[in-house]
């Protein structure tokens, strides 16, 4: 009864954590603010999800189950060093706050 709880709470959790963090990705106004949503707050979402997943299958099996462990050990180390990337990769190609809500603001002026 208490892992049930215990699963169903880290799955809703994590699955209003993921929303939120596809809601920012889809909603933020810039790349560098967009970049928030995938790798902070969908990365706790999934990991939420996996340790719901990780707890149901360790008290129903035999033993830890160590597929979850090493997919959040993989998602929480290469979720930020990918942002990192893309954040260098994007200041490299010249791309800036400023040139981003310019671009917005031309965008708007010209559809409306």
């Amino acid at each position: 009864m208490v892992v049930e709880l215990l699963v169903s709470l880290l799955l809703l959790v994590g699955a209003a954590f993921a929303l939120i963090g596809s809601l920012a990705l889809v909603r933020l106004p810039d790349f560098f603010a967009r970049l928030h949503g995938p790798t902070k707050a969908t990365t706790l979402g999934v990991g939420g999800m996996l340790a719901g997943s990780l707890i149901h299958f360790s008290a129903g099996g035999e033993g830890l189950s160590v597929h979850e462990l090493l997919i959040m050990a993989f998602l929480f180390m290469t979720a930020p060093v990918s942002a990192h990337l893309m954040t260098q990769a994007a200041l490299h190609c010249g791309l800036d706050r400023g040139a981003a809500k310019a671009a917005r603001r031309a965008a708007r002026d010209s559809s409306g």
